[in-house]
């Protein structure tokens, strides 16, 4: 493993549920004092109005995933934040249609199957998110992209498990889901392989919506998973594909509606584009900014969905491993390499 600090920090965490907590709130604290406090999405989201919704999926997650709800107490400490506004923060997918989280996902199977992924996200969090190592005192070990403020399994993810994990959004409408997404996320990074996780997502109950692609290591393929409103659609990839943050075959989105923003539209055709004139480098298509719309690779100060990338993962799933590099802008030399 190498880390060479740029954009992207490195923590290495341990410890009980309240304690990796607690980490992850004093390793964000400052980013989210300095910016996520004074933005307009934190006000919308922790409005007053949410209150009634929050007391119930706060009572599933207590109930349902009790080490997660730990993991919460403990991410509101460490970011010195009371828990109802951390908890509604780590709603935000549920609470809202549409927030600012976008992404990319390159799905290309093979022997040796790839998932790379953009993790587009607020702007003004370039520079202070990072990869948390944790090493919980009772479960398996995991890498994850972070936001401050956030826990873990809404990003892009490993585990010493053999899953390769990367979400996007999806802006579903129509819900009152009764458990977080993120919640969801989390509690996949801790199953012990794929099929666990594909368990859990397709019991769940109804929550905000989100797209996984989940590579496994011993398995030759790569699964794309829609879920949300109670609705989860497992989906096997056997050629080249791309996934921009809208729902592509769940039935709630067909149901319930979704918002696909101009972005989402202009990534997804502008990556089937390239697929489809042979493009298989990853790398060359999530740093793309041509074709006709907005592009995958997103750095403009006016976005129209506030979202910029904030970093580029490669992740190979091999029969021995994950092999995983990340990147920060544009340069060839991962920050992040690890095995």
């Amino acid at each position: 493993m190498s880390n060479d600090t740029r954009d992207l920090g490195w923590h290495a965490i341990s410890g009980s549920p309240r304690q990796i907590g607690q980490a992850l709130g004093h390793a964000g604290r400052a980013a989210v004092h300095r910016h996520l406090l004074k933005s307009e999405i934190w006000a919308k989201v922790t409005a007053p109005e949410h209150l009634g919704h929050l007391a119930r999926t706060e009572e599933n997650t207590r109930t349902r995933f009790p080490q997660v709800w730990e993991e919460l107490i403990g991410l509101a400490e460490g970011l010195e934040l009371p828990l109802d506004q951390v908890f509604a923060w780590n709603c935000r997918g549920d609470i809202l249609s549409s927030v600012p989280d976008g992404c990319t996902t390159v799905q290309l199977p093979g022997a040796e199957p790839v998932i790379a992924h953009n993790e587009d996200g607020l702007p003004f969090f370039r520079g202070s998110c990072f990869i948390a190592e944790i090493s919980p005192r009772n479960g398996s070990r995991f890498r994850a992209f972070c936001y401050p403020g956030s826990i873990p399994g809404h990003t892009f993810a490993t585990s010493e498990t053999g899953l390769a994990q990367a979400v996007n959004n999806l802006r579903l409408t129509g819900l009152r889901p009764t458990i977080p997404r993120i919640v969801l996320g989390r509690a996949v990074l801790a199953a012990q392989d794929r099929r666990a996780a594909l368990e859990l997502l397709r019991h769940t109950p109804n929550s905000g919506g989100f797209h996984f692609t989940l590579g496994q290591v011993g398995e030759p393929d790569i699964l794309s998973v829609e879920f949300g409103g109670g609705d989860c659609e497992v989906r096997k990839i056997d050629q080249p594909a791309i996934h921009a943050n809208h729902a592509l075959h769940l039935s709630a989105a067909r149901t319930g509606g979704q918002i696909i923003t101009a972005s989402s539209r202009d990534r997804q055709a502008r990556g089937e584009a390239l697929l489809a004139e042979g493009c298989r480098d990853p790398l060359v298509i999530l740093r793309d900014t041509g074709g006709p719309g907005l592009p995958i690779r997103r750095d403009a100060p006016d976005d129209p969905d506030d979202e910029n990338t904030l970093a580029t993962a490669v992740m190979r799933v091999t029969k021995q491993g994950i092999e995983w590099e990340i990147h920060d802008k544009t340069d060839e030399t991962p920050i992040c390499a690890a095995i």
